[in-house]
């Protein structure tokens, strides 16, 4: 439950703290002081959004922060959940600076919103008169029924269960739609393939055809040239290796003589050697260089068929070609695979509605079993807020789709007289009637769900007297359970209060403060009788504001 709330550079406040206690906590101040700002302030605890029109003194930052005490809760899967230090008196606060960027710690360790509200759902329920109107929305009445009939495991099971199968459903989608286009694209694709396939491309074919194809185009001026070459290296009469050979002689003849002659020598043997060899290779060459029409044309064909795929694919080479064909094979192959994705995707889909409906069937077996109870019980606390003719029916349907709550279609009928005809909430209730009703629900569902906190804002609205006494001591008996903070205008409320809080403003330096101080017993008693009459209350009233805080 919250034990201190302090809060810097919000809206009209400047700076404030303060430690609450439990049991009933009445806050009360006159219209426009701030009790609304100081709501404010504790919703940023819990996720609500921030800007710079929050900010009290433009130039500098607003914190708001919290401590709750939460040992008896049950909260440490939370902390390890999110790897959070947990402490029994846990801290929360927000800070949001000038430039408008928000902040929010959980002990001391940053966290994003989503954590933050899911921590904030734990802690504390701010019923404002919005919930008033939420109360007319079927989501609504179908997460009170849900408290009520305490079945949370169940039904987070069947939400993770859900969530699971929507995001499979848009895969599904995803796979049909991405099918369907390969499907319109896979004559192509392997058309494409396939003609490439037949090509029998290798990547060396480019260089090696060309250089083959030079060679065959001047086969008969090679062959001459080659042969040429030969006769004047070994044949003619004046040929290059006979005079190596007399080279060499002459120069052995004197080797012994001369170390430097000798080495001269010996590089002239190497030289016939090289220059023998090449006479047998051009030779050789020579001989197996033959002129051959047929080859020559089905290399200019390939040539022709690689030059149009490079064009026809625009591409530059032939290992890009290459590459295209190991692309076009893969995305081939990736159809396949979609058909096999598709076919698993749909088995999963089936067996999750399965599970799906079993877990649906269980809550709304339990939801209507427990409805009948909740119409009793929420009867039976209308007639302690003064009405006690009133009627409520909780209808049940079943959806032919599935939600994110299951298949239950749910309607909150409602006859505020004897006899009265049961309708939609939105069109027979009126905002005080709506107040008590919703009042009856949050003290039904304070019994079932073990929140430590709930802040009541004005929850009062269009009720008087007696029924304002009534509305006063059911929160009585809810603050026996949790704490309970009520912002309130009624003095049969207030008195109810184990503490009181006093919201005021201040104007100072040509500013507007919001304040807030705990009343003393007395500070109390003219609070009261002021709410009762005026700000110069009568005696009759201090008076009944004594009665008021000792009934």
């Amino acid at each position: 439950m919250l034990r201190h709330l302090a809060i810097h550079n919000y809206a009209l406040i400047e700076n404030i703290e303060i430690d609450v206690s439990d049991g009933l906590t009445i806050i009360t101040g006159e219209t426009g002081a701030g009790k609304s700002i100081l709501l404010g302030a504790i919703s940023l605890l819990i996720g609500s959004r921030a800007d710079t029109g929050m900010l009290h003194n433009k130039s500098t930052k607003c914190i708001v922060e919290a401590q709750f005490f939460i040992k008896a809760y049950a909260l440490t899967g939370f902390f390890e959940k999110y790897n959070l230090d947990y402490f029994d008196l846990c801290t929360i606060r927000r800070e949001i600076n000038p430039a408008g960027v928000s902040r929010a710690f959980i002990n001391d360790t940053p966290v994003n919103l989503t954590q933050l509200k899911e921590l904030g759902n734990y802690l504390i329920d701010i019923h404002s008169q919005h919930q008033n109107i939420s109360l007319n929305e079927s989501e609504f009445q179908l997460s009170l029924l849900d408290v009520f009939a305490q079945h949370k495991q169940k039904l987070t099971e069947y939400k993770e269960k859900f969530l699971h199968y929507k995001k499979l459903k848009q895969q599904l989608l995803a796979l049909e739609e991405q099918d369907a286009q390969a499907k319109k694209d896979l004559d192509y694709f392997q058309f494409q393939f396939n003609e490439l396939e037949e090509a029998n491309l290798k990547s060396s074919d480019s260089k090696a055809l060309e250089l083959e194809s030079e060679t065959l185009t001047h086969a008969e001026s090679i062959k001459k040239n080659l042969s040429a070459s030969s006769f004047l290296l070994n044949y003619s009469e004046n040929n290059a290796l006979a005079a190596l050979v007399e080279v060499k002689n002459l120069l052995s003849a004197n080797a012994k003589h001369n170390l430097t002659i000798a080495e001269i020598a010996q590089r002239v043997n190497s030289s016939y050697i090289e220059l023998k060899d090449i006479v047998n290779e051009l030779e050789s060459l020579e001989q197996n260089i033959v002129f051959n029409p047929k080859r020559l044309e089905e290399i200019e064909s390939k040539l022709n068929l690689i030059y149009r795929l490079q064009q026809k694919h625009r591409v530059s080479t032939l290992d890009e070609l290459l590459d295209l064909q190991e692309e076009l094979s893969g995305k081939i192959a990736g159809i396949g695979k979609l058909d096999e994705q598709l076919d698993a995707t749909r088995k999963e889909l089936i067996i999750l509605e399965k599970q799906l409906s079993v877990l649906a069937l269980e809550l709304s077996k339990k939801r209507k079993s427990s409805s009948l109870n909740m119409e009793k019980q929420i009867l039976s606390l209308l007639s302690d807020v003064g009405m006690p003719n009133a009627s409520l029916s909780i209808q049940l349907s079943e959806s032919t789709e599935f939600t994110q709550s299951g298949k239950d279609k749910i309607q909150f009928l409602f006859s505020a007289n004897k006899g009265g005809e049961l309708k939609e909430l939105s069109k027979v209730a009126s905002g005080g009637e709506l107040s008590r009703l919703l009042l009856s629900l949050k003290s039904l569902l304070a019994q079932s769900a073990s929140l430590p906190t709930i802040v009541f804002d004005e929850i009062d609205t269009g009720v008087s007297g007696d029924v304002a006494n009534k509305v006063g001591q059911i929160m009585e008996r809810m603050a026996n359970q949790m704490q309970v903070i009520s912002i309130t205008h009624l003095p049969q409320i207030a008195g109810k209060g184990n503490e009181h809080w006093l919201v005021y403003k201040e104007e100072l330096k040509k500013k507007t403060h919001t304040h807030i101080k705990k009343l003393t017993p007395d500070e109390r008693i003219h609070e009261i009788a002021q709410m009762l009459s005026s700000k110069s209350p009568t005696r009759a009233a201090i008076s009944n504001a004594r009665d008021l805080l000792n009934s």
